[in-house]
């Protein structure tokens, strides 16, 4: 693994141990050019998914892209981190269990929302409003006048215990 600080190609792993969902490793690492230590993850990929834009355009999926997304709705909000790579690894889950190799990108935004519906409202509706490309203050309210009447109806979703906030 390659140094993050000074590019050095050869780092020293100093601890490693499972994630607390189980579903990569967790590993310190110490650089021997520089003493710089870094935190790395590894994760089983069982499979390459591929995004298919609504332009019907194809990508490869980006789990960074995802965790990126995330973390702008989620930005200033106090969700600890062990929660969001928790959504994350669920979301990435859920799409590698659906047996498809193609996942239409709706697919992929409407999982995000449900996550972050029952992880965190306001970054729920943060993601809502670029995803569903809300132009003025009317769209926000009309769209939280629907999710009042849709909070009655649950969700089989759940990526992250909503009651450990």
């Amino acid at each position: 693994m390659r140094c993050p600080f000074c590019q050095n190609e050869d780092t020293q792993v100093r601890d490693s141990r499972p994630t607390e969902d189980g579903a990569s490793i967790r590993r310190r690492r110490q650089c021997p050019a520089c003493g710089a230590r870094f935190t790395t993850f590894e994760r089983a990929q069982l499979r390459e998914l591929v995004v298919v834009k609504r332009s019907g355009r194809r990508a490869p999926f980006e789990r960074e892209k995802l965790a990126r997304s995330v973390a702008i709705a989620l930005r200033k909000r106090q969700v600890d981190a062990d929660r969001v790579e928790k959504l994350i690894s669920g979301i990435i889950r859920r799409l590698e269990a659906s047996g498809e190799t193609e996942i239409p990108s709706d697919m992929i935004g409407n999982l995000i929302m449900a996550a972050l519906k029952r992880l965190d409202p306001v970054a729920y509706v943060r993601y809502a409003s670029v995803y569903k490309d809300f132009q003025d203050a009317k769209d926000f309210q009309e769209f939280l006048d629907g999710q009042m009447s849709f909070d009655e109806e649950t969700d089989e979703l759940d990526f992250a215990d909503k009651d450990a906030k």
